[in-house]
């Protein structure tokens, strides 16, 4: 094969392989959630709220979940990228399909194994009226590689040189199949140079070239934006934008019923019926590609032996759990891998056997008295399944204790190891994304909650990185996906059924199986 042929298949191999996140933790997000300040709202201010009468040009939209920053590189959270989709590009973004597609990218050409070429879009505005350059886009990238918060998605960007007013040259250090993925991620987010050199606080001011400007923070409460109306794909209809956080599920679903918000995000599994019969409303669903684990750290006494974790995921009945989590709506998880990627199985995977798990606690040689749990739960789905984690263990011997954390909090307990146990989970839209957030050591301290640090896993998880040829690359997640089984450092849960809801007026609404939406692209039936 020529040279020209080689560069061309091997570009049309790394586009059609992957969409847009390498990963974001769903629920509790994978990296540090420390929240350095944003501007606080005045005694007496209060988020302009607009009401669900005719003729809207805003919006309300509940979230569960504050985001932890403004900032696209000092999280790497769900409830933060939602803010980050809004404020921000990247030089590829996550199309429906779970593909990455150009954003800020008007071409692209791999010029050899290692070496990628982009063309970027001219003449796109920044929120502060600079006009977006190449030398905007190579500071950006070698500024997010500073942030161990998202440094899992830019440390195979090992050069960025501009080659002319157009186009930058981006270096990786072998055959990569996840850089265009990782160019979605909002970690690599386009900001402007000068305010880079400026020590800019985007956390406290957000400003990048995405649909909506920042307008507000009312802290525990709302997060307020206007629409950009030099948005280089156009003045998104919706010009008005409030994100209110309402953390209990059975409020969200009476504030839309009552027509105080028009949108929510998480939507309540228990109401999901309820929801889907009132006319007034559309709920949509989709098959969510995350799974949620009972996160087990394996660095504490008693968990950090493989027979343990064994016995407490053989022990726990995930038919119950998904039944009382999520009123049936979801997927009893066996795989440490979400089933629905290819490249997963069930091989050397525990199943509910009461029986079974005393005999992995008997072959352990632990005291199950001895092994101390506290299940952190950051919401009322993830409280619920809790409780019925707590009455399956105490069968077996062990003693679980319930804590309910908020989410800032959570995310920072967990992340640095202090903590015997969590439920949470990750979300991805590519299955390679996934593993190297969950189980590659060099995610401890970020995404990799159970703290898993096995040099066989790292070299497949390395390994399947540098395979371009998917039929290859499958075989290796398969042995991945049976070792990780094996080690069982957590106990999978479930995977959800995943739902929206919004008021039957709003349209244009579109979700991947990743849980993106462009609320840029939603408008007001008139």
């Amino acid at each position: 094969m020529n040279k020209k042929l080689r560069v061309l298949s091997l570009l049309l191999v790394l586009a059609m392989a992957f969409g847009l996140f390498a990963g974001c933790s769903k629920d509790e997000p994978a990296d540090k959630g420390d929240q350095p300040g944003a501007d606080q709202p005045k005694d007496g201010d209060k988020p302009s709220e607009p009401s669900n009468s005719g003729g809207k040009d805003s919006i309300i939209i509940a979230t569960a979940n504050e985001t932890p920053s403004l900032s696209p590189t000092e999280h790497n959270a769900v409830a933060g990228s939602y803010m980050n989709l809004l404020t921000y590009n990247t030089l590829f973004r996550g199309g429906m399909d779970l593909e990455p597609e150009p954003d800020l990218v008007e071409s692209y050409e791999a010029v050899s194994e290692t070496e990628w070429q982009f063309k970027i879009k001219q003449g796109v505005k920044f929120h502060n009226g600079e006009t977006m350059t190449v030398e905007d886009v190579k500071a950006s990238l070698e500024w997010a590689k500073g942030f161990p918060e998202v440094s899992l998605y830019n440390d195979d960007i090992v050069k960025v040189d501009v080659i002319d007013d157009e186009t930058i040259q981006i270096t990786t250090p072998g055959p990569d199949a996840m850089l265009l993925s990782n160019l979605s991620h909002h970690g690599n987010a386009i900001v402007p140079k000068s305010l880079i050199d400026s020590g800019h606080d985007f956390n406290a001011e957000p400003i990048g070239t995405g649909p909506y400007k920042f307008v507000k923070w009312n802290r525990g409460d709302s997060v307020e934006f206007e629409a950009f109306e030099e948005f280089f794909r156009g003045a998104p209809s919706i010009k008005k934008m409030v994100w209110k956080t309402i953390p209990e599920g059975s409020s969200r679903t009476i504030a839309l019923e009552a027509g105080e918000i028009d949108f929510i995000v998480e939507v309540e599994a228990m109401d999901g019926d309820r929801l889907k019969s009132n006319d007034k409303l559309t709920v949509i669903e989709y098959s969510a590609t995350n799974e949620t684990w009972l996160m087990l750290n394996n660095e504490k006494p008693g968990l950090d032996n493989q027979d343990v974790r064994h016995a407490i995921n053989t022990a726990i009945d995930k038919d119950s759990v998904v039944t009382v989590a999520y009123n049936g709506m979801a997927t009893p998880a066996i795989s440490q891998m979400p089933i629905n990627f290819e490249g997963a199985t069930t091989e050397n995977a525990d199943v509910y056997d009461v029986e079974k798990a005393k005999e992995w606690m008997d072959k352990s040689g632990v005291d199950p008295a001895s092994v101390e749990i506290s299940i952190i739960c950051s919401d009322d789905t993830k409280k619920r399944g809790g409780e019925v984690v707590q009455a399956n263990l105490k069968e077996i011997g062990i003693n679980a204790q319930i804590e309910s954390m908020d989410l800032a909090t959570y995310l920072s307990v967990t992340t640095e190891g202090n903590y015997t146990a969590a439920i949470g989970g990750y979300s991805s839209s590519n299955l390679l994304g996934y593993v190297v957030g969950v189980y590659h050591s060099n995610s401890i301290n970020a995404s990799n909650k159970t703290r898993l640090n096995n040099p066989e896993v790292d070299a497949l998880i390395d390994k399947a990185k540098e395979t371009l040829d998917p039929a290859d690359r499958k075989v290796i997640m398969e042995e991945l996906s049976a070792l990780l089984n094996e080690l069982c450092s957590q106990a999978p849960l479930w995977q959800p059924v995943s739902m929206r809801a919004y008021a039957a007026g709003l349209q244009g609404v579109q979700v991947s199986d990743s849980g993106t939406l462009y609320f840029e692209d939603c408008y007001w039936a008139e």
